[in-house]
């Protein structure tokens, strides 16, 4: 039996003062953080609306925030060119990482929080080592052809989203690189929760769910606006279901194997940025540039 879709608002958390541009889930669910234009990071206790910290740090908007399992520390990543390293319950930044040339819009820790990897506006993927003193990347990849919109570490695996047209998975073990080409530029990529999948978002108002092994076209799930921003999507926790938010403010839910869309709210008043899902519980969190973070239960 499928989860319940949480589609009733449960309730709003105000803080940011400008669009909010991410929201994440730690490993457990019991907090979330969301990044801004306001250059804040903040933490929430998404049961009762809590702000729990927040954190100054970037220069600019921030873009892009990953917790690392432990949920000791998070990075995080935006226009300011720097990734940055923190430890959660101090609020110190204990690592600042720069050599991008533009902005950086995805970030992620490989699984046991030893390096961050980072993709850009300049077509680069970087991978910086947390234990060092040398500020210098430990690798750089330069497969894009064009800006790096999304990036995603699942155990050896990477996954970059890019507005090439092109998604790609680097098998860090095995030092491959496999392109799939989509079509249309990609704004977000994310792995299913059992590995097997890749969901694109792309900017032809269409995400697309492909087979990691071969490649292969799965499904695709239309119904939301998305032509001019980035819009990260996400999965329920079980893959039944994919959810993404849409320009005009509503979030979108479709039947993973069937592509209908099953239900769509009006959850903003602008833009719906990112929807990230609860990893154990039936909540779904959104973020928008109406500055507002809502929450969403079954």
């Amino acid at each position: 039996m499928a989860e319940p879709l949480p589609t009733n608002e449960l309730r709003t958390l105000r803080g940011h003062t400008g669009a909010v541009n991410v929201a994440v889930f730690n490993s457990t669910g019991s907090y979330a953080a969301t990044g801004g234009s306001d250059k804040l990071i903040k933490l929430w206790n998404p049961v009762t609306g809590l702000c729990i910290k927040t954190y100054t740090g970037h220069g600019y908007e921030v873009l892009d925030i990953d917790i690392a399992l432990d949920n000791a520390k998070f990075a995080s990543v935006g226009g300011d060119r720097a990734a940055l390293l923190w430890d959660v319950s101090t609020g110190r930044v204990i690592r600042r990482f720069t050599g991008h040339t533009a902005r950086i819009n995805g970030v992620a820790f490989n699984k046991d929080a030893t390096v961050i990897v980072t993709g850009s506006y300049d077509a680069t993927v970087r991978f910086w080592d947390c234990r060092s003193q040398d500020r210098a990347p430990i690798q750089v990849l330069n497969e894009s052809k064009d800006s790096v919109t999304s990036i995603q570490v699942v155990d050896h695996q990477i996954v970059a989203g890019s507005v090439d047209g092109h998604f790609r998975l680097y098998d860090i073990r095995l030092g491959k690189c496999t392109a799939d080409n989509v079509g249309h530029p990609v704004t977000s990529a994310v792995l299913s929760n059992d590995k097997n999948c890749v969901l694109a978002s792309s900017l032809d108002s269409t995400l697309r769910l492909f087979d990691i092994e071969n490649g292969e076209l799965l499904a695709e799930y239309k119904g939301h606006t998305n032509t001019s921003y980035k819009i990260t999507a996400t999965l329920t926790s079980s893959d039944a279901y994919v959810i993404s938010g849409s320009e005009d403010g509503r979030i979108c839910y479709w039947d993973l194997v069937e592509g209908s869309l099953l239900q769509s709210i009006q959850a903003h008043s602008k833009l719906v940025t990112c929807v990230a899902y609860h990893p154990k519980e039936d909540i779904l969190i959104s973020t928008s540039t109406d500055g507002m973070v809502k929450v969403f239960g079954a």
